[in-house]
């Protein structure tokens, strides 16, 4: 009843059905819909954002011990965009143009000139690349929120299960290769360091042509800089699906949200005092 009420009539303080009466004045192409490249906007999320954001925190300095990192991608070029707090002031065009998933018909937002995002969960629903570069010296211990289940127990029995899983493994988290190839990256730089450190203890340094070695150092420095921080540990805090439904992620009932919400904390705790207790 909830989706079918989101299908039908929207969500006030979310997203609105172009439909509407009262868009009849205010959208030149009400009367046109074979120009639609949406169905539904989003804007009415901006005055509910407004209610628990304070977006002066969320810009460079505004608060030096949390730091938002958002992805969107480039309808045109396909190209990954990132919004970092760190390094510029998040905004509510920011967070549609992040929200703004096609299939749920939703718009674009055009950022600048020239330049419009959709959803960056096209490209990835885990921005974990984006994270790694966040902060690429530091080491990592990496919580994951799995809202689309990677794992089940048993295959689907019906079309609409089959559409559900489906979804379930487009929007699962894919940084499995990424993991890899950090890991690899982190262990060829303890090789250069270790052979760095072979040639200055065991060989003439006559024999060497220092510019050429320092250069090598130099190098070594700059990947370690870029792209020096392990990942210690990666922990999945994965939503429950007893019953899997294939609109869930369109029911937008207050009861659904708070049950969501306590989920994810109750597991989130759980996880922090086994964490607590092992270290």
């Amino acid at each position: 009843m909830s989706t079918t009420s989101s299908i039908l009539y929207g969500n006030d303080k979310f997203f609105v059905p172009r439909w509407r009466i009262d868009y009849a004045l205010k959208d030149p192409q009400y009367f046109d819909p074979s120009k639609w490249t949406y169905i539904y906007d989003n804007t009415p999320l901006v005055k509910t954002l407004e209610q628990y954001i304070d977006y002066n925190k969320l810009q460079p300095g505004g608060h030096p011990n949390a730091r938002l990192i958002m992805t969107a991608v480039n309808v045109l070029t396909s190209e990954s965009i990132t919004f970092d707090s760190s390094k510029q002031k998040i905004t509510p065009k920011h967070i549609l143009a992040t929200s703004g998933y096609p299939s749920d018909n939703f718009p674009w937002v055009e950022l600048e000139e020239g330049v419009y995002a959709w959803d960056g969960a096209l490209l990835s629903n885990t921005p974990f690349s984006e994270v790694i570069d966040a902060s690429p010296v530091i080491d990592k211990k990496l919580f994951l929120v799995e809202n689309y289940p990677r794992n089940v127990e048993r295959l689907p029995d019906n079309l609409a299960m089959v559409y559900h899983r489906a979804r379930d493994i487009m929007f699962s988290d894919k940084s499995q290769q990424q993991i890899k190839m950090s890991k690899a990256i982190t262990r060829y730089l303890r090789y250069i360091e270790e052979l760095y450190q072979l040639i200055d203890k065991n060989i003439d340094p006559s024999k060497i042509d220092k510019k050429y070695l320092e250069k090598i150092r130099h190098t070594y420095i700059k990947m370690k800089r870029e792209r020096g921080a392990e990942i210690k540990e990666i922990i999945h805090v994965t939503r429950d699906e007893p019953f899997p439904r294939f609109y869930e992620n369109t029911d937008f009932s207050v009861e659904t949200i708070r049950n969501s919400i306590r989920d994810g904390e109750s597991k989130t705790n759980k996880i922090l005092e086994k964490l607590h207790y092992s270290y």
